[in-house]
């Protein structure tokens, strides 16, 4: 299985890049995001990659980083969400803004992309809300272990996860516990629910 690709960009599209790598030239599909850090024509690249094995045809999409393609390998395995779609999902932001979205139960973040509906883009609430909460905690608590500050930790953890400081205080005013890992989910949660109400 291809698992990453690294050469030369030979040609750079809207939605996928040829790289020639050991003079075979790989065609990746790839999300908007992907190609902002793919660089110019004739430069080195590296992508990680994810092939998938039709009846049909052979299809390699490429990743910017290992991240974007653990969450592409999550989107797919949602009903009703085939590769071309879970790209346009990833095209909708930073990764990290996505898993946010995830985490909050933000499902309009999803609705807007094309070929996700209102139902669709409650599976993957569904679906994916406990696995993303999940690593997104456990990130955040490897991240701080060395401190004995359960509301810093969750503090930081918002702010790792793209929250102005001063967002992440408050979202976290008002909710009270020593433990970091469920403070941090609160304040997901209020991110949610206030989202939702706007």
């Amino acid at each position: 299985m291809i698992a990453a690709v690294r050469g030369e960009v030979m040609v750079r599209r809207p939605d996928h890049v040829v790289i020639d790598a050991g003079g075979v030239g790989y065609r990746l599909a790839v999300s908007a995001e992907t190609l902002k850090a793919v660089p110019a024509t004739g430069r080195e690249a590296f992508l990680h990659a994810e092939l998938i094995s039709r009846d049909d045809s052979l299809a390699l999409f490429g990743f910017a980083s290992e991240e974007e393609r653990d969450l592409f390998g999550e989107l797919i395995s949602v009903s009703g969400i085939g590769p071309k779609v879970a790209l346009s999902a990833l095209s909708g932001g930073p990764v990290r803004e996505l898993l946010r979205a995830i985490a909050a139960g933000d499902a309009k973040r999803f609705q807007a992309v094309p070929g996700i509906g209102k139902r669709t883009s409650e599976r993957i609430i569904v679906e994916l809300r406990e696995k993303v909460a999940g690593a997104l905690e456990e990130e955040v608590i490897m991240a701080g272990a060395d401190t004995d500050d359960p509301r810093g930790l969750a503090r930081d953890g918002l702010v790792n996860l793209g929250y102005a400081p001063l967002e992440a205080e408050r979202l976290l005013d008002g909710i009270e516990g020593d433990d970091a890992e469920q403070l941090l989910a609160a304040a997901l949660r209020k991110a949610g629910s206030s989202r939702s109400k706007a």
